[in-house]
């Protein structure tokens, strides 16, 4: 096959990236890749490692003096290609899609990728479920249902999860785990049990919430645990209320990391506290590391984790639940162990990188021959 894909974002990209990236290196050895994407993309930027793989430098805009002769260069790169499939991966791209393709004497098959719940009701989703999908691809079955109450219902919808490299991102040997804690908090925190997220400082992945819960706590009890949440620095609004939490000394902000298994290998327990989420990249990472996950009740979270079993399950906005959950880990022992290993269980069944790949490639070929 003749494959490329798109994405939009000029900058992180966050899981589009992951997700792209995965395919890519998956298929780039019997398949010729292409990758259109803005050359300031941390995915444009990847992508130059994964042999075999071409890159283009795509932009997206939205505004029209741009978005016309960004749409001509497209048009003109896929005549010149020949693709005979597009995976696109967002909104803006998929836009620029619809109208490069139309007329073209060798259209390719356009599939399209939903990654969160963003609305899709719109005329220009109208327009695009009509004139510019060929198949859709639900993340979650969360992101699925919410598909088939938009104008995609009438596509062929495919539901498929994350897949992750689950041989890459395991369980780390205990002399890594201490020297990357050591890194990240200094000497002294064996017996410390340290929560981490992959997740970012946005307002709304609610680790302001952990926190909060951390407030909560008699202060004994709250000086046995510590919080690392990687990601962009939080700004000063952001600190302000770390400091009127009055917890200021006991959370760690690494930045933004290309590897997350310095920053989650030295933790014991992740979490993903959102208020909205498609299925997280960030809570399969951190099972497949071996620690289990304390998550919200929220979009396709739930689909990653068995409450009780292989982590936790709180209500979105309530740090006294999340309370709950952390005197929960001082009281049981050996409970984070036992969370542990049944959590990089479901990662090994249920996460892996092959099954995504497989299935991928079963709706390319399912489009390709319809």
């Amino acid at each position: 096959m003749n494959i490329l894909f798109t994405n939009f974002h000029a900058t992180d990209g966050g899981g589009h990236v992951t997700y792209i990236l995965n395919l890519a290196r998956a298929l780039a050895s019997e398949h010729e890749v292409t990758i259109a994407t803005p050359s300031t993309s941390r995915l444009y930027r990847y992508a130059a490692d994964i042999p075999g793989v071409r890159r283009l430098d795509q932009w997206y805009t939205s505004r029209v003096q741009k978005m016309v002769p960004e749409v001509r260069q497209l048009r003109a790169r896929l005549r010149q290609g020949r693709y005979d499939l597009v995976h696109i991966n967002g909104s803006a791209d998929h836009r620029h899609l619809m109208f490069a393709c139309m007329g073209l004497r060798h259209r390719p098959r356009l599939v399209w990728t939903k990654h969160n719940d963003h609305s899709v009701t719109s005329f220009g989703n109208h327009l695009r479920a009509r004139w510019g999908t060929d198949h859709a691809i639900a993340v979650s079955q969360y992101v699925a249902d919410f598909l088939q109450a938009s104008p995609y219902r009438h596509k062929p919808l495919t539901v498929i999860r994350h897949g992750i490299d689950t041989d890459r991102l395991s369980p780390v040997a205990p002399r890594d785990k201490a020297r990357w804690r050591r890194a990240l908090l200094g000497a002294g925190h064996d017996d410390t049990i340290v929560l981490s997220s992959s997740g970012g400082t946005d307002y709304d992945k609610g680790w302001l919430d952990l926190l909060a819960a951390l407030s909560l706590l008699p202060r004994v009890q709250r000086q046995r645990f510590r919080v690392v949440v990687a990601g962009s620095q939080p700004d000063s609004a952001k600190l302000a209320r770390v400091a009127e939490l009055g917890v200021q000394d006991l959370v760690v902000f690494p930045g933004l990391v290309d590897d997350v298994r310095p920053v989650l290998g030295a933790c014991d327990v992740g979490f993903v506290l959102s208020y909205r989420e498609a299925l997280s990249y960030a809570c399969r990472e951190v099972m497949a590391l071996g620690l289990p996950a304390l998550i919200t009740d929220v979009g396709g979270l739930p689909e990653n984790v068995t409450a009780g079993e292989n982590g936790w399950i709180v209500p979105p906005r309530s740090p006294a639940h999340i309370q709950s959950v952390l005197q929960s880990l001082l009281q049981e022992t050996d409970l984070i162990d036992r969370a542990g290993r049944a959590a990089r269980l479901t990662a090994e069944q249920q996460f892996g990188l092959d099954d995504f790949v497989q299935a991928t490639c079963a709706v390319y070929q399912q489009v390709l021959a319809g």
